[in-house]
């Protein structure tokens, strides 16, 4: 019976959970761009050109790198 349980849990799981990962739209990255590097165009059209990079690799399923920002208080 345990076994059963477990077994339907798994398999629960792994039909809720698929592998689909959500994407920025080209508004988004342009308004996270626009909060992050104020002022500087230059700077604006290199963030934007890299996170567009970085939604292309990961639309096509290569791995990519996110850099985690610690919270300071």
């Amino acid at each position: 019976m345990k076994l059963a349980f477990t077994l339907s849990l798994v398999l629960i799981s792994l039909f809720t959970f698929s592998d689909k990962s959500f994407s920025l739209t080209d508004y988004q990255i342009k308004k996270i761009c626009k909060k992050e590097k104020k002022g500087l165009k230059e700077r604006e059209l290199n963030c934007i050109k890299n996170l567009i990079e970085k939604r292309s690799n990961l639309q096509k399923g290569n791995l990519i790198e996110i850099p985690v920002i610690p919270f300071k208080n």
